[in-house]
Protein backbone atom coordinates (compact mmCIF):
# COMPACT_ATOMS: atom_id res chain seq x y z
CA UNK A 1 0.00 0.00 0.00
CA UNK A 2 1.26 3.50 -0.81
CA UNK A 3 0.01 6.95 0.11
CA UNK A 4 -0.49 9.69 -2.45
CA UNK A 5 -1.98 13.16 -2.33
CA UNK A 6 -4.47 14.06 -5.03
CA UNK A 7 -6.94 16.86 -5.57
CA UNK A 8 -10.57 15.98 -6.05
CA UNK A 9 -11.75 17.27 -9.45
CA UNK A 10 -15.18 17.64 -10.97
CA UNK A 11 -15.88 15.47 -14.01
CA UNK A 12 -19.38 16.31 -15.24
CA UNK A 13 -21.80 15.50 -12.40
CA UNK A 14 -19.18 13.35 -10.62
CA UNK A 15 -15.79 13.79 -8.99
CA UNK A 16 -12.53 12.00 -9.63
CA UNK A 17 -8.84 11.94 -8.80
CA UNK A 18 -5.76 11.61 -11.00
CA UNK A 19 -3.32 8.98 -9.77
CA UNK A 20 0.32 9.93 -10.46
CA UNK A 21 2.23 7.69 -12.89
CA UNK A 22 4.85 6.95 -10.22
CA UNK A 23 2.16 5.42 -7.97
CA UNK A 24 0.88 3.30 -10.85
CA UNK A 25 4.40 2.02 -11.54
CA UNK A 26 5.08 1.24 -7.86
CA UNK A 27 1.90 -0.77 -7.48
CA UNK A 28 2.04 -2.32 -10.95
CA UNK A 29 -1.60 -1.32 -11.42
CA UNK A 30 -3.07 -1.30 -14.91
CA UNK A 31 -6.18 -0.02 -16.62
CA UNK A 32 -9.25 -1.88 -15.45
CA UNK A 33 -7.76 -2.89 -12.07
CA UNK A 34 -10.00 -2.34 -9.06
CA UNK A 35 -8.46 -0.14 -6.39
CA UNK A 36 -9.52 1.03 -2.94
CA UNK A 37 -9.35 4.70 -2.03
CA UNK A 38 -9.34 5.85 1.60
CA UNK A 39 -10.62 9.41 2.06
CA UNK A 40 -8.88 11.68 4.56
CA UNK A 41 -9.36 15.41 4.65
CA UNK A 42 -6.31 17.43 5.62
CA UNK A 43 -8.35 19.97 7.59
CA UNK A 44 -10.89 18.19 9.79
CA UNK A 45 -13.81 20.19 11.14
CA UNK A 46 -13.22 19.70 14.86
CA UNK A 47 -16.55 21.23 15.84
CA UNK A 48 -18.30 18.68 13.64
CA UNK A 49 -16.20 15.81 15.03
CA UNK A 50 -16.50 16.68 18.72
CA UNK A 51 -19.55 18.94 18.83
CA UNK A 52 -19.87 22.40 20.29
CA UNK A 53 -20.08 22.99 24.01
CA UNK A 54 -21.54 26.07 25.61
CA UNK A 55 -20.10 26.87 29.03
CA UNK A 56 -22.14 28.50 31.75
CA UNK A 57 -19.16 30.71 32.69
CA UNK A 58 -16.78 32.74 30.54
CA UNK A 59 -13.55 30.98 29.58
CA UNK A 60 -11.45 33.46 31.56
CA UNK A 61 -13.40 32.64 34.73
CA UNK A 62 -12.99 28.88 34.17
CA UNK A 63 -9.23 29.31 33.64
CA UNK A 64 -8.94 31.39 36.81
CA UNK A 65 -10.80 28.73 38.82
CA UNK A 66 -8.57 25.97 37.44
CA UNK A 67 -5.42 27.94 38.30
CA UNK A 68 -6.68 28.50 41.84
CA UNK A 69 -7.52 24.83 42.25
CA UNK A 70 -4.19 23.62 40.84
CA UNK A 71 -1.78 26.09 42.43
CA UNK A 72 -3.40 27.31 45.67
CA UNK A 73 -3.30 24.27 47.92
Amino acid sequence: MIEIKAKLRRWGNSFGIVVPQKAIEQTKAKEGDEITVLFKRDKPNLRKLFGAHKFSKPTEQLMKEMDEELYND
